[in-house]
């Protein structure tokens, strides 16, 4: 049996997930290609990549939402086209996608059955919450970005039976936690000046900053900026009092499973982003629209008052592999 494993490599939680499943998928009886595509990632699979694409990424900006000029730039729609019009997806027995754009239309186009593992299904689901205000055309672009025929989805609670509980990566699950005195954040879409600007603000807390924009080191007063990398990350996070960060899926939902403090903005004009936020609103989490000012009594709330907001995320990865394998192999 031929299966293709089709990643979304923007942002890092789909290789992060991929990280844990790739070794499940490995142990069964396949045979297993690895696609991955997008930029904007700062972890490598350690594993062998079959197609290596383009893809179409959307680009972290520095204004709290996605630069739309240079996501439209680096676009290169005929270059796309090609990518999926060249994609061999009929000579496999089962395509597996975790949001994935080339793979997912080459099935499309070749009328070919392709299954969402993701948690962009499970945001899509009418059982997941949803903002309070509506976003059409963004509901649009993630429903129609990587199209698929079956959905499982991964999200912060089983909201429905084909929506799971989130894969949390061993490197979480073996991690020493420890209370430390310092704060991570990690908020991409933003210029590492204006959260410098904010932070210092508030000078009752030790911030550890983690930057797509700069390759060296910070150190302000009681501010340390520095290059994102795996390793150093996830010790941050681990022995922090609390993290900040936005409101993708990935880390907030690492943070809730270490049993740390969080507080989350939204990126502005992502849709799953706003639904990911109504989703830890409703179970406790604080969530401000932006980093600005006027939301700096709401931080230095959360710095003093902030609650650890229970759950209960057990490893059922390779139960959720069978599963799916069972279903459409």
């Amino acid at each position: 049996m031929k299966v293709l494993y089709a990643i979304q490599g923007t942002g890092n939680g789909h290789l992060s997930r991929a990280r844990d499943i790739i070794p499940i998928l490995q142990k069964k009886n396949i045979d297993l290609d690895i696609l991955v595509s997008g930029t904007q990632a700062d972890i490598n699979l350690p594993f062998e990549i079959k197609y290596q694409l383009k893809g179409l990424s959307f680009i972290f900006g520095k204004k709290g939402g996605v630069d739309v000029w240079e996501t439209y730039f680096k676009a290169k729609t005929m270059r796309l086209h090609k990518e999926i019009n060249s994609l061999p997806v009929e000579q496999y027995d089962l395509v597996i996608n975790d949001f994935e754009p080339v793979s997912a239309w080459a099935c499309k186009l070749k009328k070919k059955a392709c299954i969402s593992l993701s948690h962009q299904a499970a945001v899509l689901s009418s059982s997941a919450p949803k903002p309070k205000k509506k976003d059409a055309v963004g509901k649009l672009i993630l429903k129609k970005y990587a199209p698929t025929t079956k959905q499982y989805g991964f999200h912060f609670k089983a909201y429905d039976d084909t929506i799971f509980t989130p894969v949390i990566r061993q490197d979480i699950r073996n991690a020493e936690i420890k209370q430390g005195d310092h704060y991570t954040v990690y908020l991409p879409s933003y210029d590492d000046e204006k959260i410098l600007k904010l932070l210092s603000k508030l000078p009752q807390a030790h911030w550890e900053v983690f930057s797509k924009h700069n390759k060296k080191t910070i150190l302000k007063d009681n501010i340390n900026i520095q290059p994102i990398t795996n390793e150093a990350f996830v010790k941050s996070m681990a022995t922090s009092k609390g993290i900040l960060c936005g409101a993708g899926f990935e880390t907030p939902a690492e943070v809730l499973f270490m049993q740390k403090k969080l507080l989350v903005i939204p990126m502005k004009g992502q849709y799953e982003q706003q639904c990911n936020a109504a989703a830890l609103k409703d179970m406790g989490v604080p969530v401000i629209k932006s980093l600005k000012k006027k939301h700096l009594k709401t931080i230095a709330d959360w710095l003093e008052n902030g609650i650890i907001v229970k759950v209960d995320y057990p490893d059922m990865t390779e139960q959720i592999i069978d599963q799916l394998l069972k279903e459409n192999l």
